[in-house]
């Protein structure tokens, strides 16, 4: 019998079958190259390490020496611990005891009182120094909580507050009296729509609109049109960038199932170029622009603060120039690319990150200040991307509603808003803004360097975050002298400074002087203190020989 014909064609079948995957890997291994090298561009890998670590707490003895420091500078960030506490417990009584009650049913303030700071010393933290989480009114640049402290206002309301609490004050009560007649009468519009949709429709130099109730949704909404009219799968977000807390932006940390058509690449990476090229399946590219600040990073936090590693640094040019990349590369491919302009949009420029940067997307997500301090999302779009039917085949839909989409109190918010953003003399406002900005983050690094103090902030305009210039795995208890000083912070800590724009120079400085003082304050309570060991690698080690202590105990 003659075996030749039969191993010939299995060898024949072999070699085919290899030639055919060889493209296959290729493209995997360029896809493997265009992800970012830490975990934060490994979903699966992040999740993974996530659910490894294990949870361990510091007892009062090593909670004060936990980088090796000696016994008596261990006693002096005693000394200084319990005295802040008597401090907190005096100015916050009230604060804190509506936190504590509130807190045993607001999962959501479980959440943020839990995460404040590295899980290890979180316990005797909360215990000791919580500021409560409630305030009842506000005026100019303060705002002042249930116990009377007046404090200066660097939370921006997570980005909402771009003009100051007075301007959106007066936009909701002019909204109110506005869509009073209607009142919340759903479905049909509040006519005046149709000036918003005018107005949206100038600033974005897109053809059509959609309103929804948060800026989530509105990417939500982005993303399914984008993957409807390309008849592609996949989308491509960047390293560290937040799109909101639906899954498939959420790839990694936080996401109980990991999504399968999310490809998370490197920002400003030629890595990336090449993949956008050469992929069939991908759909569109987000681009988030706060990551300018920090690209490859995730949304800093003080409860990730283990060392001194945490940078941030913006180079306009160079991200204006990968944005520049980035549209060439998605117009040649056909990739619809997504400007999540949530957070920044109407905060670096009226015309947001499109005009900062001088970059055109094909569609554009805007919300938090959008509607004059009321809830909203909106999306963007070219008009061949915005339509929800198809012409030849009309039950193949993407369909996207909600009950409060287009609410008339909104809506007025909404008008009020860009009524006043559309002034000349209001849009004189952001006339040098950055150099101002800029200017008055530098006029305070000054200060610092000159007290001979290990922080500094870098910017994106009026977007700040804090970063340290010496090793220590302490750095997260500054947000704790920064209250002191009453200076209000968002729940993620030092990590994100966010300023109105109606800030005069007299209140910065006022804000500089208490930076500075809340920093001296904790250098002299020994929670700077270093040796030549004690290096951010070395922290790291140290942290990893826990865990592992831990994991086996």
């Amino acid at each position: 019998m003659d075996l030749s014909l039969p191993i010939l064609s299995l060898a024949g079948a072999a070699i085919a079958g290899t030639a055919a995957a060889v493209p296959r890997l290729r493209a995997r291994l360029k896809l493997s190259r265009a992800k970012h090298r830490s975990l934060t561009g490994h979903a699966k890998m992040s999740r993974l390490v996530a659910r490894l670590i294990p949870y361990y707490e510091f007892d009062i003895n090593d909670f004060f020496r936990s980088d090796g420091a000696p016994a008596g500078v261990a006693t002096k960030r005693q000394d200084g611990f319990f005295r802040l506490a008597e401090l907190y417990r005096d100015r916050y009584a009230k604060s804190r005891q509506l936190t504590a009650e509130a807190a045993t049913r607001i999962s959501d303030l479980q959440f943020t009182e839990a995460y404040r700071v590295p899980f290890q010393y979180s316990r005797l933290v909360r215990e000791h120094l919580g500021a409560g989480a409630f305030v009842q009114s506000s005026a100019g640049v303060t705002v002042t909580d249930v116990d009377g402290n007046v404090c200066y206002d660097l939370t921006g309301s997570y980005g909402v507050n771009i003009f100051g609490n007075d301007f959106y004050k007066e936009c909701i009560d002019r909204a109110g009296a506005r869509a009073h007649a209607l009142g919340p009468v759903l479905g049909p519009y509040h006519p005046v729509i149709v000036d918003n949709v005018a107005h949206l429709c100038e600033i974005s130099g897109l053809d059509e609109v959609s309103f929804h109730m948060s800026g989530t949704e509105a990417v939500m909404q982005a993303v399914r049109l984008a993957r409807y009219h390309t008849r592609r799968s996949h989308l491509v977000r960047f390293a560290g960038a937040y799109h909101g807390w639906w899954g498939d932006v959420q790839p990694g940390v936080g996401n109980p199932i990991s999504p399968h058509e999310t490809y998370t690449l490197a920002d400003m990476s030629e890595a990336t170029l090449r993949v956008l090229r050469t992929r069939r399946d991908i759909a569109c590219v987000l681009v988030n622009p706060l990551q300018a600040l920090h690209p490859n990073g995730n949304a800093p936090s003080d409860s990730s603060l283990v060392d001194s590693s945490r940078t941030g640094h913006f180079d306009r040019a160079a991200y204006g120039e990968w944005l520049k990349s980035l549209r060439r590369v998605c117009t040649e491919r056909q990739i619809v690319l997504i400007f999540d302009e949530v957070f920044v949009g109407f905060r670096i420029a009226a015309g947001g990150a499109q005009e900062y940067f001088g970059v055109r997307a094909d569609m554009v997500t805007y919300g938090k200040s959008l509607a004059g301090g009321l809830p909203v999302g909106v999306v963007c779009g070219r008009k061949q991307l915005m339509r929800r039917f198809r012409d030849d085949h009309p039950v193949d839909v993407c369909f996207a509603r909600g009950t409060f989409n287009s609410h008339p109190y909104v809506m007025a918010a909404m008008d009020e808003f860009l009524g006043r953003l559309a002034s000349p003399n209001f849009r004189s406002i952001y006339d040098g803004l950055g150099e101002l900005w800029d200017g008055r983050a530098g006029q305070l690094n000054a200060m610092l360097a000159a007290h001979d103090l290990p922080v500094r902030v870098c910017n994106l305009s009026s977007i700040w975050m804090v970063h340290y210039t010496e090793p220590s795995r302490y750095n997260w208890m500054f947000q704790y002298y920064l209250r002191l000083e009453n200076l209000a912070l968002s729940w993620i800590g030092t990590g994100r400074l966010i300023f109105s724009l109606n800030y005069t120079e007299a209140d910065f400085a006022e804000v500089a002087k208490r930076f500075v003082a809340a920093a001296e304050n904790m250098k002299q309570d020994g929670w700077w203190w270093r040796d030549a060991a004690l290096t951010n690698k070395a922290i790291r080690r140290r942290i990893l020989r826990e865990m592992i202590a831990s994991a086996f105990r």
